[in-house]
């Protein structure tokens, strides 16, 4: 049971009664499964752009004047890069067995440590404490703990990816690269906003202080960045496997952050027009970022030409009494974005059909070909209002027992690298209230612990699946060079991120 006097110091944090009486009703009742229709395909619901195309979409984003920036969420932590790492360390120490797996990445690890953007930084620490490199225990400590690199305690962002002539590079500073490249403004400026958090933030700032300049210079831009920080207001409450609310140590409620579906509202305050969505680890080295670039600019300008022949059709609507053209419209809807518009044969009632559908924030969503990678991927699937539309959904909505809805999601032939660009304005211009798209029936329930005992947490909908089910979406198909992820520290031994190859500079924008 919780308090009045809990509640009221809730609601003095923007947490309302209703929405904590929601949350624990949502972990008794869990969340309904979404219903897939069909895999997005090349055939229906995924668009394949042809050499031509992508040159026609990029020239007209670089005609556009308009207000843009480029979002990272950049929160997480590295620690799951490591995972391997510490496996190793604690059979090290424990002189106990280490499963093949984690033997043979540590293996590679240790081969190749020279050839990490880190290798010279971590040299010089093991020189300093005296450790030879052949010494595992020590090297694994000091490169992860908090008296060494403390690598496995910092975020992505902050890691020393790529190395250059003129030195490494860390995530962060690849994700400056891009803005010069492809979200620069005509007045030379390029905007960008990373959510952090709270104990990574001086880090960041520090980071962007010492690097700031060097990047203006080198890629002839203004540099605009700004961060922010997940919401204390957006955290779930947790509850134990009896759905009661679990209590910390000395008594007081225990809230656990949402997960990235929380980041909404941090997007919802952003002024630009057009923002680019991308993760802080999906970065290449810059003589490989030419594909990233034009496909950035292509998905860009198809969602402006779209957004143009939705302003057009508004202003149809506003005045037409033309069975025909609201046909015409409704076709438009269902080509485009795989939308079903139900007619009427009340004009003014179709009108008003048709201006809800048209009416919503937009976004562009870069699929790659599903290669095997674990996560979600581009579906027709039912919205909040039970209509078939395009959606990104995760194995964790799909409801596996059934064999029908298992193969449907087994089907897909892509998957979604998280590779979004947005526009967050109706076609007068104003701001939309993002949070009036979000679908609050998806959201998923996962065991933790804390304190040695089991907790049920809840996550909000997922930021480009749940929070942005009521928006009108196109999947595109994209280069697999575009998908550079680093979800192990062996992955930065990739071409992709390979520190050993010759580097050019990109061309400008």
């Amino acid at each position: 049971m919780i308090t009045n006097l809990e509640f009221k110091k809730l609601a003095e944090k923007g947490v309302s009664q209703n929405e904590i009486e929601k949350q624990i009703a949502n972990f008794v009742n869990g969340f309904p499964f979404l219903h897939l229709e069909a895999p997005a395909t090349v055939e229906r619901g995924l668009k394949r752009l042809s050499p031509s195309e992508l040159d026609r979409y990029a020239e007209i984003y670089d005609c556009w004047t308009g207000s843009r920036i480029k979002f990272v969420p950049a929160s997480g932590a590295a620690s799951r890069m490591f995972k391997a790492l510490y496996e190793a360390l604690n059979a090290l120490e424990t002189s106990s067995p280490c499963d093949e797996k984690s033997t043979k990445a540590v293996d590679l690890f240790f081969d190749n440590l020279n050839k990490f953007a880190f290798g010279k930084e971590l040299s010089a620490k093991l020189k300093s404490k005296n450790i030879e490199q052949n010494d595992r225990v020590n090297t694994l400590h000091t490169f992860l703990d908090v008296d060494g690199m403390n690598y496995g305690n910092s975020p992505k962002g902050l890691l020393l990816f790529h190395l250059y002539p003129e030195g490494p590079r860390t995530a962060f500073e690849e994700h400056l690269v891009e803005a010069a490249l492809y979200g620069k403004r005509p007045d030379g400026t390029a905007e960008l906003h990373f959510t952090v958090s709270p104990e990574h933030r001086d880090g960041f700032e520090k980071l962007m202080n010492e690097v700031k300049s060097k990047y203006e210079e080198k890629y002839k831009v203004k540099l605009s960045i700004s961060f922010s920080e997940q919401k204390k207001s957006t955290d779930t409450i947790a509850v134990d496997l009896d759905n009661k609310v679990f209590r910390n140590a000395d008594g007081s409620l225990l809230f656990r952050p949402a997960g990235h579906g929380a980041l909404l509202e941090n997007l919802n305050e952003l002024e630009a027009e057009l923002v680019f969505i991308k993760n802080i680890d999906n970065v290449t080295v810059e003589s490989r970022i030419g594909d990233t670039v034009k496909t950035k600019k292509a998905l860009a300008g198809l969602l402006l030409d779209v957004r143009r022949k939705v302003c057009d059709m508004q202003k149809e609507l506003e005045i037409t009494t033309d069975m025909r053209t609201l046909e015409r419209i409704a076709d438009f809807m269902d080509y485009t974005f795989c939308i079903s518009v139900e007619a009427s044969d009340e004009i003014d009632e179709f009108k008003r059909r048709l201006a809800k559908a048209l009416n919503r924030p937009m976004r562009v969503c870069g699929m790659v070909k599903n290669e095997g990678e674990p996560g979600g991927g581009p579906f027709v699937a039912c919205d909040s209002e039970k209509r078939p539309s395009p959606q990104i959904a995760e194995s964790s909505q799909i409801d596996m027992n059934n064999p029908q809805q298992k193969a449907i999601f087994a089907s897909s032939t892509h998957f979604n690298p998280v590779d979004l660009v947005c526009c967050l304005r109706d076609t007068k211009g104003e701001k939309f209230n993002l949070l009036d798209f979000r679908d609050p029936e998806t959201g998923f329930i996962s065991v933790k612990t804390k304190d040695g005992r089991e907790l049920k947490a809840q996550e909000l909908p997922g930021l480009w699946n749940g929070a942005m089910s009521n928006w009108n979406t196109i999947f595109v198909e994209t280069p697999l060079s575009t998908f550079n992820p680093v979800k192990t520290v062996n992955d930065l031994l990739k071409k992709e991120h390979a520190s050993n190859i010759e580097t050019k500079p990109a061309q400008l924008q």
